[in-house]
């Protein structure tokens, strides 16, 4: 499906300008509801820098509550063309790199990595050689929800989906995708 045509059984409907104070459903929803289609989808690329994902999310406005946004979100992810993860994914830092910039995106980019910094010289060369290796494998970067692990625990994922064979490593990237997306939408949403 293309062109803001959705995968999800809501009916899209045309981006507006709506009065905030006329905004149905959880108020911490107004800024994605109320705003013009391209804040909207500015707002949206923060949390996932596919086009086609943030487009598609914003076709399905109003959202009722956050439960709903991210219902929306996981199946436009879930049929998202491989070229448009690639290009969500090409947003991210190694894990172990710190983000830079001061945009919203790199600023909950470095949150998100913080529990899987280290101080220990032979784990933090174990990450960067295990990324090197693991982008020759799968031509992306290693992406895992870092939100709440350690750097053992980043070692331990990124060993095990080392073995994983591409049709079962790109399952489970969309997964972790999914899962980072939906920490950023519910820190938008405040």
């Amino acid at each position: 499906m293309r062109a803001g045509l959705s995968c999800h059984p809501r009916v899209a409907r045309a981006s507006r300008q709506v009065s905030t104070d006329r905004v149905p459903g959880d108020p911490r929803l107004r800024f994605l509801n109320a705003a013009d289609h391209a804040d909207a989808v500015a707002d949206l690329l923060s949390c996932c820098a596919s086009r086609r994902w943030a487009a598609e999310v914003v076709a399905q406005r109003p959202y009722a509550d956050l439960a709903g946004v991210e219902e929306v979100s996981a199946a436009v992810l879930a049929n998202l063309d491989w070229d448009e993860v690639l290009v969500a994914l090409d947003a991210h830092p190694r894990i172990g790199e710190r983000a830079r910039g001061h945009s919203r995106e790199a600023g909950w980019s470095r949150a998100e990595q913080s529990g899987a910094t280290t101080d220990d010289e032979r784990l933090r060369a174990d990450l960067v050689r295990g990324n090197e290796i693991y982008e020759q494998r799968f031509d992306h970067v290693f992406l895992v929800c870092a939100t709440g692990l350690s750097a053992e625990d980043v070692r331990t994922a990124l060993r095990h989906r080392l073995g994983n064979d591409r049709a079962t490593e790109r399952v489970v990237v969309r997964a972790e995708l999914t899962k980072i997306v939906e920490l950023r939408l519910r820190r938008l949403a405040g």
